[in-house]
């Protein structure tokens, strides 16, 4: 398979030791996780030896410093792994959560025993993580959250839902936004660490939730019912630094998205180029029509301009200046393209495009998603205009 870079210019960002890492994930993905795609989908969750697996090659908190058992690199890294994973089509391994977002917020926000204590797990496998913040009445209005924690001696007592949880069918660690003063808005927003393994006493995993798409991956309702949590599990040692924190992460997740949606527009265009070389109509390969190559020039053009954007969000990302207004121009940009890009695509498969027997028409589910989580792209065209 081609690296982003194969049918352009380079990504400015990308050195030899990216693509020997795209290498070793693409053999992981395609030879250990795809083989078993039909039974992860009727099982409706991946496996967690997959994540150990993950684990034992590296493949898992990529940006996390070694000393904590984490890859030593930059979020470069994390996006080669999130590209081939799209690339290659598997949707099964919560990777962009556990590894993309989770293993940021305590790198970045952890106590130094607290980064000792879960990052090990993490990088490893043993833990699989997933953050909590929308809730079932709440959508992506974050600073309304219901969910309460209240102060019990040297506990929180965490009180209330969430759904929509991507790895809340496994997760063993859980970052949750709580409301520790809800008389405040977003002052009154924390982030708690939940250790959730074992299903302990005051918590419960609601059903997997049925969805249009990512079947094999386990996106679950989760509810607490004073739920303790140690007070020592706060994440930034004060109460009210949730919001904040949040903001400061969310531009790094929606480029996350991003980076799953070029990768998905790359590959929907080179599977459309074979498909209508090899299928006939009218006497000739569907690519000897006029109306084919149109399309596929405009979907290639699309994919190209998307991956000349997202490197430079990327690049504009490692030196520290991806503001929030241009990684929501990111998100909802690229995500409306992905969308776009794969539709036509499938067109161009004719009745074979509705069949899950060609890979088109899953990713074709799983796309619709990406408009939608990681907040809305109505909210995100909110923030750019606040930001003219």
């Amino acid at each position: 398979m081609p690296t982003p870079a194969s049918d352009g210019a380079p990504s400015p960002w990308r050195e030899p030791e990216h693509d020997d890492l795209a290498d070793l994930a693409r053999t992981f993905f395609t030879k250990e996780v795809l083989p078993h795609t039909e039974r992860l989908l009727a099982q409706g969750h991946p496996d967690r030896e997959h994540y150990r697996r993950a684990g034992e090659l590296g493949l898992l908190g990529l940006s996390v410093p070694e000393e904590y058992g984490g890859g030593g690199g930059g979020f470069t890294h994390e996006a080669v792994l999130l590209h081939e994973q799209a690339y290659t089509g598997e949707s099964s391994l919560g990777l962009a959560v556990h590894s993309g977002i989770v293993t940021g917020y305590l790198a970045a926000y952890g106590s130094e025993e607290q980064k000792r204590r879960w990052l090990p797990g993490l990088c490893s496998g043993d833990l699989i993580g997933a953050i909590a913040m929308t809730e079932p009445d709440g959508g992506s209005d974050l600073q309304a959250m219901r969910t309460r924690a209240v102060r019990d001696g040297d506990d929180y007592l965490v009180t209330g839902a969430k759904t929509f949880i991507t790895n809340g069918g496994l997760a063993d660690l859980i970052i949750v936004a709580v409301k520790t003063d809800p008389e405040q808005r977003a002052a009154g927003v924390s982030l708690l660490v939940c250790e959730v393994g074992g299903d302990p006493e005051g918590f419960r995993r609601g059903r997997l939730l049925s969805k249009i798409g990512l079947h094999a991956n386990d996106t679950a309702e989760l509810f607490f019912d004073e739920f303790r949590v140690p007070a020592a599990n706060l994440l930034g040692g004060a109460e009210g630094l949730g919001f904040i924190q949040l903001m400061q992460q969310l531009p790094q997740e929606r480029l996350v998205i991003g980076v799953g949606a070029v990768a998905a527009m790359e590959r929907a265009v080179e599977l459309t180029v074979a498909y209508t070389k090899e299928r006939a109509a009218f006497g000739k390969p569907l690519m000897g029509h006029q109306n084919t190559r149109m399309v596929l020039a405009e979907c290639a053009t699309r994919t190209r301009v998307s991956r000349v954007f997202l490197d430079d969000c990327i690049v504009r990302h490692t030196r520290g200046d991806l503001d929030v207004a241009t990684a929501a121009m990111a998100k909802y940009w690229l995500t409306d393209g992905q969308c776009e890009v794969i539709d036509r695509c499938l067109q161009l498969f004719g009745g074979y495009g509705y069949t899950t027997e060609y890979p088109i028409a899953r990713m074709y589910a799983d796309a619709r998603v990406q408009k939608i989580y990681g907040g809305t792209n109505e909210i995100m065209k909110e923030l750019i205009a606040r930001a003219l």
